[in-house]
């Protein structure tokens, strides 16, 4: 639901709720109950219900009378709580597992206070509260573990739970989906005129999934459309902590920053903006060529579009508190998401990506944004080595994926891991254009002379005793010898 939480949303907010027959699963009303203990549970049930109900919020409401609904008001003031030395909210964040969102408001309703707490739903797992599980039967809170075919369907609930298809904003207006989102750019990616009216846009709209008809004529925003086309994505509550944040530093350590910002629009209405940003940081270099001085781009821009991209694509949005990063070095550009790869990090390029947000990818290759599903790496490592920068290197580190670019440096700076990996790469480009690394290949990647082929002899030696490349065909005569990568199947006896 959208984040811009005026006085006038949260009272209507809970007008609507008061209107609900009974108390559900995922909506409980209270009085002047603040015991600690009992609000995490709920925090539990509620968030496990919402999931199950398939509600992408659940609420908590005081100063409601549970049996008539009528506005009572209530003395609890949340942000004065405290256990021990520490504030409600901390304490209870520190015992959910895994982490949830949720929020309390603080609202005048028929000139009495109510608190809202508003509690994001579980994803993946079931949310604990102090190393235990809660759900909602009726309007009662119970033990999950006690009720096994809620559990069974809980999890069903999950199996079947794409991000995209999550809900990001729900009951809102024509008029706000118009003010959330940004349309123009949505018509503008796909080479299309803008509707004449309001009905075409929501209409198209909804056809590619951003937004969902609700039954009382309001609209759903979809956590798809709002990833792509929030106009800030801080307005939902589901991607607001989503947004690429670019940092640059001073020379090659985080001690010192120098710049800093992060891009609030949606992924695709604002990956231009990010990219020249992102561009407008990165060191360049000056070359002469025909007696002209000349600023070139230190890394290939094609490389970092596709590398941000790809960032922002197979992230793991069920990662709470984290979003993707760019930072940038005076010697590399580091690029993280959240999650581990769905495809090891070694077959980046020979394998088509795996994503876990496949509908938001196509929508990004529609757009353009991102290369056809399995070109985009192989692009990548062509790029570098055109430029003939040190090899990428791709890595898994804490439950991130981090794509690493560095700056040129000579064949005699890299160190054995530099000269290895690049000879590997090379190895799977070449591969995967059905074609096999070779001395002549290596020495046009290094840049080396013919006459130095001797260098190039010793680089294959090297990747070949590490384990990263091995002989095509074994039997060939060392000057017309072929190599492969090491998972490729090399025949034997030649063919």
């Amino acid at each position: 639901m959208a984040m811009d939480r005026t006085s006038e949303y949260l009272v209507g907010l809970v007008n609507e709720l008061r209107k609900l027959p009974k108390e559900t699963e995922f909506v409980e009303f209270k009085h002047n109950n603040d015991d600690h203990q009992e609000i995490g549970e709920y925090l539990s049930a509620l968030a496990n219900s919402a999931a199950l109900s398939g509600k992408s919020q659940a609420y908590l409401i005081w100063g409601i009378d549970d049996q008539t609904h009528e506005v009572v008001g209530t003395t609890f003031l949340p942000a004065a709580k405290k256990i021990g030395n520490e504030e409600l909210e901390s304490w209870l964040l520190h015992l959910l597992e895994p982490k949830i969102d949720f929020d309390f408001y603080t609202v005048e309703v028929d000139s009495r206070p109510v608190v809202l707490l508003e509690i994001g739903r579980a994803f993946r797992h079931p949310v604990r509260f102090s190393g235990q599980e809660y759900i909602r039967i009726g309007s009662y809170k119970k033990k999950l573990k006690d009720f096994p075919e809620k559990e069974r369907k809980l999890w069903r609930a999950f199996d079947k739970t794409h991000f995209e298809d999550g809900l990001a904003a729900e009951h809102v207006s024509a008029d706000e989906v118009l003010r959330l989102l940004d349309y123009p750019a949505f018509f503008d990616l796909l080479e299309q005129p803008l509707p004449a009216d309001r009905s075409g846009i929501l209409e198209a709209l909804a056809d590619e999934g951003l937004i969902r008809s609700c039954d009382a004529g309001d609209w759903y925003i979809t956590n798809l459309g709002a990833v792509l086309f929030a106009k800030r994505l801080d307005d939902f509550r589901s991607v607001q902590r989503k947004s690429m944040r670019v940092i640059k530093y001073r020379g090659t350590s985080r001690v010192e920053t120098l710049k800093e910002q992060v891009e609030d629009k949606g992924y695709a209405s604002g990956f231009e903006r990010l990219i020249a940003f992102i561009n407008g940081l990165l060191p360049s270099n000056e070359v002469i060529e025909q007696a002209l001085r000349k600023t070139v781009p230190m890394f290939p821009e094609l490389a970092i579009r596709e590398l941000v991209a790809n960032a922002l694509i197979h992230q793991d949005f069920f990662v709470m508190g984290a979003g993707p990063m760019v930072e940038i070095f005076d010697d590399r550009i580091e690029i993280t998401n959240p999650g581990e790869p769905l495809v090891d990090t070694q077959r980046f390029v020979d394998t088509p990506p795996k994503s876990r947000n496949e509908i938001l990818a196509s929508l990004m290759r529609r757009f353009r944004i991102c290369e056809e599903r399995g070109s985009g790496i192989d692009k990548v490592v062509f790029q570098v080595e055109f430029f003939q920068l040190p090899a990428p290197l791709f890595e898994v580190t804490g439950g991130f994926t981090r794509a690493v670019l560095f700056s040129h440096i000579a064949l005699t700076d890299m160190d054995k891991n530099d000269r290895v990996r690049a000879c590997y790469l090379h190895a799977c480009l070449k591969y995967v254009m059905r074609r096999y690394l070779t001395n002549t290949s290596l020495r046009e990647r290094f840049g080396i002379d013919e006459k130095n082929s001797a260098v190039a002899s010793r680089l294959i030696k090297e990747a070949v005793e590490a384990g990263a490349i091995a002989p095509y065909d074994s039997t060939a005569s060392k000057k017309y010898m072929k190599y492969v990568p090491w998972w490729a199947t090399a025949p034997k006896g030649g063919q």
